[in-house]
């Protein structure tokens, strides 16, 4: 097998770069820089990274089937239009706490879209999960999280992964998820990160059912077999990597997301394209078409 080869394939120091998500039609890469309030669209062929931007922080994104995205605001679930730019408003579960925000997201297998919410300061366990239907009806399925982090599904969507990346935490579950209800089962410890040395930011899974792990302040990538064993550690440039996705032509490159700030004291000069996206190749493994959002 060829070395892995890890490139900084946007230098744009985001301030908490998440929320990658990559588009099979278009062939392209979108993700968030979460306070700035910024959407983007990075093209690999070309270079192209376009944005967008909003009045308040953005958590996460899931694209539609019908066209343009459902963007999880601070303000709650909305409608986007990426030619027009409107952005309208669906659903906003969390009117009554005005210090938490929308943090990371995915779609399960059969297009309901799932995204979590976090305190900002993350001073109190209020964060909760929310299931977006495509009749676009919002149903609350679990709360008490520190920071809601690690959505994905298995590639049957019979598994349901999340995890909670607050420091006295660091817990991925997984859960046996009904594909035609779309709710979970009872939730049981998945891996424990303390094993390892990053904290669990956002995850994804590959076509061999393996969840990878970006380990937040590890300087790592973890895969995590479907029985809870790590199988693999990926050394990364960046100390605070935060949402790793499959995506490329073949889908075997792994993109991953960074954060630009809170970088351990004296470590600044070793990694100074912190906040960029990033491009891991010759993994030898490949991920799992994300399926848009049904409504």
């Amino acid at each position: 097998m060829a070395a892995v080869e890890i490139e900084c394939v946007v230098d744009i120091g985001a301030q908490t770069g998440e929320g990658a998500v990559w588009d099979t039609e278009a062939q392209a890469l979108f993700w968030v820089d979460i306070p700035a309030g910024k959407l983007y669209r990075f093209d690999p062929v070309t270079g192209e990274n376009r944005r967008w931007e909003f009045d308040e922080p953005i958590g996460c994104l899931a694209l539609r089937r019908a066209g343009g995205a459902i963007v999880a605001l601070k303000s709650g679930f909305h409608s986007f239009d990426f030619d027009t730019g409107a952005c309208v408003r669906i659903h906003d579960p969390e009117a009554d706490k005005p210090k938490n925000r929308f943090n990371d997201g995915a779609t399960d297998r059969q297009g309901r879209f799932w995204a979590g919410t976090m305190v900002m300061d993350q001073s109190a366990r209020e964060g909760s999960f929310y299931r977006l239907d495509p009749d676009m009806n919002c149903k609350r399925w679990l709360g008490d999280f520190h920071v809601t982090n690690g959505l994905a599904f298995s590639p049957d969507g019979r598994t349901m992964y999340c995890s909670d990346s607050n420091k006295d935490v660091q817990t991925i579950w997984s859960m046996p998820y009904d594909v035609a209800t779309g709710e979970p089962g009872e939730r049981r410890v998945f891996f424990d990160a303390r094993e390892v040395a990053g904290r669990p930011d956002g995850g994804t899974v590959d076509a061999e059912g393996c969840y990878w792990m970006a380990g937040v302040g590890g300087w790592m990538l973890v895969r995590i077999t479907p029985t809870g064993r790590v199988d693999r550690i990926v050394e990364l440039p960046i100390e605070r990597p935060s949402k790793p996705m499959f995506g490329g032509a073949d889908l075997d490159t792994l993109f991953v997301t960074s954060i630009g700030g809170g970088q351990t004291r004296g470590t600044e000069a070793r990694q100074p394209q912190a906040g960029g996206l990033f491009a891991v190749r010759n993994l030898g493994v490949k991920g799992v078409p994300e399926t848009r959002f049904a409504g």
